[in-house]
């Protein structure tokens, strides 16, 4: 290679530096704040998650020592003067709701108060309206319950087949017999009722005078022959 070639390369790499170094200097800033931003909002997840952690434990320990009170009214008082955050709210209310026995009101408002929540996730609101039906009984007409009932045993809802254990209920409260026992002979093959509410449907509908099929039997295997069988 000749000497002007030479330096005609090593001329060129220059250029390329100091141009390399122009747009660093021009464009560089870029390059750092997304660096920064890297850093800081993984910084600032890392805190999030932080204080949740902390909320969280603080409301656990609150509602512990509320617990742990003697008297049904001190408990009372004192959970319900527990700070919440989001969904926290929905388990207070459910905690609230927890002695229909010895505080069938103050039951009743906190499912009421949390079935019209719109802020909490509906999970919660549909069983506060479950278990509101349920505690309030004939206390609450027949046709308001079912009409709390009905979007509750609509397909996809997570208490489905409760609300429409309740709805049979409500058939034989009106001494329409037939239609409850057909209701719950349903459920018995819903796939999506557990044990525990096909095992009521099941006595129920014996109760009501019905009949339940019995369940098919396991199906048998044959026994495998022997090396001496086969001889």
């Amino acid at each position: 290679m000749s000497n002007p070639d030479s330096f005609i390369e090593e001329v060129t790499e220059e250029v390329r530096r100091d141009r390399l170094f122009a747009l660093f200097r021009k464009y560089g800033w870029i390059g750092v704040v997304v660096v920064l931003g890297i850093v800081g909002g993984a910084g600032w997840t890392e805190w999030q998650r932080a204080q949740a952690e902390a909320k969280a434990e603080a409301f656990g320990d609150a509602v512990l020592d509320a617990l742990d009170l003697g008297a049904p009214e001190d408990r009372v008082a004192a959970l319900g003067s527990i700070p919440t955050d989001g969904s926290q709210a929905a388990v207070l209310q459910l905690l609230l709701a927890s002695d229909p026995t010895g505080d069938r009101a103050g039951t009743l408002a906190a499912l009421e108060a949390l079935a019209n929540d719109a802020t909490q996730p509906a999970s919660y609101r549909d069983l506060a309206v479950l278990r509101r039906v349920v505690v309030a009984g004939a206390d609450l007409p027949l046709a308001e319950r079912r009409a709390a009932l009905d979007p509750i045993a609509a397909p996809g809802r997570p208490y489905r087949t409760m609300a429409l254990e309740q709805m049979a209920y409500l058939l034989v409260e009106e001494n329409r017999t037939d239609e409850a026992i057909t209701a719950l002979t349903a459920l018995l093959t819903d796939q999506e009722a557990p044990g525990g509410v096909r095992s009521r449907a099941q006595e129920m509908i014996i109760a009501l005078g019905g009949e339940v099929a019995p369940a098919a039997p396991a199906p048998t295997l044959a026994p495998e022959a022997s090396a001496d069988d086969a001889g």
